[in-house]
């Protein structure tokens, strides 16, 4: 059977307090919005409707998928108006599932279980177990526990107030059947608007099977209508891929203090300290230890690495049994050999650092080649940047780079080379050679430093 889902994203979201469109405030560093949708993608979905309305355009700007149907609602008039934008779009013989763009962490498994009992021609509906409801519209059941309909807050009399089971709002059902519901809402309530859940009550007059599923985690229910629950849900997902991680067999020393942003791989035995930030796609291999504070974007850690604390790592590809950090920044294009070592307050940008070859003190590494066993010693500076064009420094294997200096590119530095600390060197030099370009010293006896001139003066 063909799915087909239907994502309401067209609120204002008048309590975030904010200019951007409330499906467009990120959890994990992704639009809402695009959690819902990336969901979907994992059902296999066939067609996904986006209904927009308040911010419309810079919504359609930002999520950017192409295979999005846009819908849009002129007029926000309730959550069955909205739903009622594509019945034109959708197919008699289409099972249709309804979602919302401002709970975002609602799960695959969950929605898998939601189609999988949904009844012929019937309604297949999500609700929830709560301590304290209020707020949300309650589930009505006969004595024989048939769903009977929905009711709402404002609509409810005292009884009803008491049931604890509530509406999610999400929920599966024929294409045909719902678009005939829909036709039939009347606006005729406490707030004048078209409820979507009143089909719950069409199809129970008509006597259409309504089947109930519940989430595993309450919190993929939850929506977002303030900041407040905007934190909320972040850490909560947040906690979610912590525990996976940690069920796969990573260490979290803290899984509160724990923020991935993107895709994580991490292998057994992975250590990750407090405060560690994660975003797009990264690969940590097994032994690999993430110190304190740092923050890894893009890159491949790998096996039995130590990354100190304090350390950026972005858009790299270290290798085993490397060393880095503490407050290193690694940047994109960047290559690091088994056993290397970066140090503290050390850059590297787009180079090549070769196998037992390391730079552990307060240099900067751009465009650079560095072969095998080769030191760069404190305060070097490949000079790689003319004002106009960069260039490439090569360092080859065994070489040895005194502190404080500067290798203005594009310069080869041979094989077993020493270059003396304090020297600007601007050509090749020879392997196996000494290289110093200091100047000689000079002492001057009985020297007198200049003072200041009195104001008198």
């Amino acid at each position: 059977m063909k799915l087909s889902v239907i994502i309401l994203a067209a609120g204002q979201g008048t309590r975030m307090r904010s200019t951007l469109p409330k499906v467009l405030h990120r959890i994990a560093g992704k639009p809402m919005l695009q959690h819902v949708i990336d969901t979907c993608k994992s059902l296999k979905a066939d067609d996904i409707f986006v209904v927009y309305g308040h911010g419309g355009e810079q919504v359609k700007s930002t999520i950017t998928d192409k295979s999005i149907r846009w819908v849009k609602q002129a007029e926000q008039l309730g959550t069955g108006h909205a739903v009622k934008q594509v019945s034109p779009e959708i197919d008699d013989e289409s099972q249709v599932l309804i979602l919302y763009g401002d709970v975002p962490l609602i799960h695959h498994d969950t929605l898998h279980e939601l189609i999988s009992i949904f009844p012929e021609n019937g309604i297949s509906l999500l609700t929830n177990q709560l301590a304290d409801p209020t707020g949300y519209g309650r589930i009505v059941r006969d004595d024989k526990q048939t769903v009977m309909g929905i009711v709402e807050q404002k609509d409810a009399n005292e009884q009803q107030l008491l049931i604890q089971e509530v509406n999610t709002g999400i929920m599966a059902a024929n294409g045909k059947e719902l678009k005939r519901w829909l036709a039939n809402l009347s606006s005729d309530n406490a707030q004048q608007e078209y409820y979507l859940t009143d089909v719950i009550g069409f199809a129970a007059s008509e006597g259409r099977a309504i089947v109930t599923a519940t989430p595993n985690e309450p919190a993929e229910v939850e929506g977002v209508n303030n900041r407040r629950q905007l934190a909320s849900l972040e850490r909560a997902y947040q906690i979610f891929r912590a525990q996976e991680l940690m069920d796969g067999g990573v260490t979290l020393l803290d899984p509160y203090r724990f923020d991935l942003r993107g895709k994580l791989t991490a292998e057994t035995d992975v250590i990750i300290d407090v405060n560690t930030i994660i975003e797009g796609n990264v690969i940590i291999k097994s032994g690999a230890y993430i110190g304190p504070n740092c923050h890894l974007i893009d890159c491949t850690i790998g096996e039995n690495c130590v990354v100190k604390n304090n350390t950026i790592v972005e858009g790299a590809m270290v290798g085993a049994d490397c060393t880095l950090g503490p407050f290193a920044r690694i940047r994109p294009g960047t290559s690091m050999s088994d056993n290397s070592h970066i140090g503290n307050f050390v850059e590297v940008k787009k180079s090549t650092i070769g196998s037992g070859s390391k730079a552990n003190h307060l240099a900067y590494i751009g465009d650079a080649q560095i072969g095998k066993s080769v030191n760069v010693g404190a305060g070097t500076i490949t000079c790689n940047y003319d004002g106009a064009n960069k260039h490439l420094t090569v360092i080859e294997d065994n070489a040895f780079i005194g502190s404080d200096t500067q290798l203005v590119a594009p310069v080869t530095i041979g094989k077993g080379a020493t270059v003396a600390a304090g020297s600007t060197i601007t050509k090749n030099v020879n392997a196996e050679a000494l290289c110093l370009t200091r100047v000689k010293q000079k002492e001057i006896a009985g020297w007198q430093r200049p003072t200041k001139k009195s104001k008198a003066e």
